[in-house]
């Protein structure tokens, strides 16, 4: 009787185990797709060609700027996984970071600082600039990251 009892548990844990492998490899998917969306969404918001800035003109400031947005995107992808309740729940969360993120910019650079352009401040490679912007980004990617924690 012990012998099936151990033999059921231990069927059941393998077939847990390649369940758990693939749920890490779908959230991983969706986590990539995410990123990649939200980066391109928040490229598409601004002004400026951050591809062309970072790989042409070799822009310290838009590197800095384009990579904080990825890691408070990133801060808050990583919450919505590691929170979440299913796929459909961290995809709606990683979502809403988006959104969140790109809304963010949208309010430093057109309320806080109305009278600069901080995105022609980015292109002229002013790297306090792309410091503060993704500084802003990391704030705001882990507020919204300890709001969806719940």
């Amino acid at each position: 009787m012990n012998r099936i009892f151990c033999r059921l548990v231990q069927s059941n844990s393998e077939e847990k185990g390649k369940m758990s492998i693939v749920y890490t490899l779908c959230y991983l998917g969706l986590a990539v797709v995410f990123t990649i969306v939200g980066t391109v969404l928040f490229c598409y918001s601004t002004k400026m060609r951050e591809r062309k800035e970072i790989v042409e003109n070799q822009n310290v400031a838009a590197a800095l700027m384009l990579g904080g947005k990825m890691v408070g995107m990133t801060i808050v992808i990583m919450s919505a996984a590691k929170y979440s309740v299913g796929l459909l729940d961290f995809s709606i969360w990683s979502a809403a970071g988006i959104v969140l993120q790109i809304v963010s910019y949208w309010v430093v650079e057109h309320l806080i600082f109305m009278k600069v352009s901080l995105v022609q401040k980015v292109e002229e490679g002013n790297i306090a600039v792309g410091v503060f912007l993704a500084a802003i980004s990391i704030g705001v990617g882990m507020l919204v990251s300890g709001a969806i924690s719940y």
